[in-house]
């Protein structure tokens, strides 16, 4: 069995190649969430929070060099423009993974409501939502 098919599928697809830049920037927000609680001291709701700005942005840079590259904005004003846009989509997105992200942490049984748990639950929540947005709202010829 050959992986190049694969491949192929996977850079032949918007959608998973979205998912792949979404997979590494859940490392990104895995990472900020910790550097949140850990360092910050900040609690599971105001880490959330701080943790989604370096990941939004991340994801934002990801899916404009490899998912969308041939609909990304062109110079510093149209680039600003577009990370405006893929901030308040993926905010839109972002209540949804908060709001299971919150639901579990308040409701859920452990391991459930283990914050980095809960944050890998939202995430993946968020994902079809995002993408629908970011590919009608945000990358645009």
């Amino acid at each position: 069995m050959t992986l190049e098919p694969h491949v192929r599928r996977l850079a032949g697809s918007r959608f998973l190649r979205f998912a792949a830049v979404g997979g590494a920037g859940f490392f990104v927000n895995e990472a900020a969430l910790v550097l949140a609680h850990e360092f910050l001291h900040a609690g599971p709701h105001a880490g959330w929070l701080i943790a989604f700005v370096p990941a939004v942005t991340f994801t934002w840079w990801g899916n404009r060099n490899l998912t969308f590259r041939d609909k990304a904005s062109g110079g510093h004003a149209g680039m600003l423009a577009e990370w405006a846009r893929f901030v308040a989509t993926n905010g839109l997105g972002a209540v949804v993974n908060f709001a299971i992200y919150a639901a579990l942490i308040a409701y859920a049984p452990a391991p459930l409501n283990i914050p980095y748990i809960a944050l890998a639950a939202g995430i993946l929540a968020g994902l079809a939502f995002n993408f629908t947005l970011s590919k009608k709202l945000v990358f645009r010829s």
